[in-house]
């Protein structure tokens, strides 16, 4: 049994059709990326995990539960925390509080100081900014802090949406080499990534989603190597 089983989920906003019955399986372990164009319904779908938005049908599980349409506050405290795209950060509080409300969910005081730590050891550059305003953060910093703000809950599981948006090449880097090293701490990772490059190289698994549709699926190697998804989503292949 796969810790996430997404099976047949539909998701309409009004009107519109975004997700047609999309089926997704992520290992606990694995780092599993969903890949495809803008508007394809990549971040709908961790949308609907996380409970920011109810599904209109089919089924999510978690370690064996349903939550699909529970509340987000439930699912969070399930294990599962999303670092939304646009970074989600609290602008007005410092660096610091910002991982305070990233932990509300706990409280293992000790933990929560031992994870605090590891987060300013994970990104030594929030360490130097602590007291700074999280809005006066560069773009890199402020991803830094949205998903070390997300590490702070302990999940079993985060969602990683657009990790790399807007970012100059070095820092896409450094966060792909975090977000390796979170994973290899046990961490299940879903992520969502426009740069399917660098998203295939950090994943075991990916989908490729189009138009609210899973079209392909496979070992992340066998993705980037498919003459479809280059020329799609790679920008090689003629």
């Amino acid at each position: 049994m796969a810790l996430l089983e997404i099976r047949d989920l539909n998701v309409h906003y009004g009107a519109i059709h975004a997700l047609h019955g999309i089926d997704v399986d992520v290992e606990e372990g694995q780092i599993v990326t969903l890949i495809g164009a803008n508007g394809a319904g990549k971040s709908t779908t961790l949308r609907a995990i996380s409970g920011l938005i109810r599904p209109s049908g089919g089924d999510i599980r978690f370690d064996g539960q349903s939550i699909a349409g529970r509340k987000a506050h439930e699912i969070a405290q399930l294990g599962i925390s999303h670092a939304p795209e646009g970074r989600g950060i609290f602008s007005n509080l410092s660096v610091d509080e910002n991982l305070e409300i990233g932990a509300y969910i706990r409280n293992d005081r000790a933990g929560i100081a031992r994870d605090r730590a590891r987060a300013l050891e994970l990104f030594p550059r929030l360490a130097e900014r602590l007291q700074q305003r999280a809005g006066t953060l560069s773009g890199g910093e402020q991803q830094m802090l949205a998903i070390a703000r997300a590490f702070m809950s302990r999940p079993r599981m985060m969602l990683l949406d657009e990790p790399s948006l807007g970012l100059a090449p070095q820092i896409v880097q450094t966060i792909f080499s975090i977000i390796r090293e979170i994973n290899s701490t046990g961490t299940t990772i879903l992520l969502v990534e426009q740069n399917a490059r660098m998203a295939l190289r950090a994943a075991h698994r990916g989908y490729v989603i189009e138009v609210g549709r899973v079209v392909l699926s496979d070992d992340a190697k066998a993705l980037a190597a498919s003459d479809e998804v280059r020329k799609a989503y790679l920008g090689m292949g003629h």
